[in-house]
């Protein structure tokens, strides 16, 4: 990141309780607030917080794309449209501000990175990305893991 470049990050890494649990996870290093563009793409999709836990099933955030994996909460509710309109703004928002880097956060099915959930709720990691991250990657943004 250069000395004024913006990066884009994601809400729950500074401090927003934007999280499925209502919760934060705060980054001791997030950028200051003059270098950060903050985004929740569950949350621009429209879901609430808080709000039931979901994982990607039958792959992954490209499988999603492709319409062969489906975002399904624990409770057995698709909200693979949500998911999919949060990304879609997310990336709108990106663009139009012009951020080239975001930092997302790991593991979930919108921001994860190299890993996700399997999607048996049972705290098992797979390879992948989540639905964000396969859109931004698709449209030549960066994403960094945290």
């Amino acid at each position: 990141m250069g000395v004024s470049e913006t990066v884009g990050i994601s809400a729950c890494l500074c401090g927003q309780s934007v999280r499925y649990d209502g919760k934060h996870c705060l980054m001791d290093n997030a950028p200051s607030t003059d270098q950060r563009f903050m985004i929740c793409p569950e949350v621009m999709g429209g879901l609430s917080t808080p709000r039931a836990a979901a994982e990607i099933v039958g792959g992954d955030g490209w499988d999603v794309w492709q319409g062969h994996a489906k975002v399904i909460t624990r409770d057995g509710s698709d909200v693979t449209q949500a998911f999919k309109q949060g990304a879609l703004l997310a990336l709108q928002s990106l663009q139009d501000a012009q951020i080239k880097t975001v930092w997302l956060k790991s593991k979930s099915p919108s921001c994860g990175s190299g890993q996700i959930y399997d999607g048996s709720f049972q705290g098992v990691l797979k390879q992948g990305d989540g639905v964000t991250t396969a859109l931004l990657r698709q449209h030549g943004i960066a994403v960094v893991s945290v």
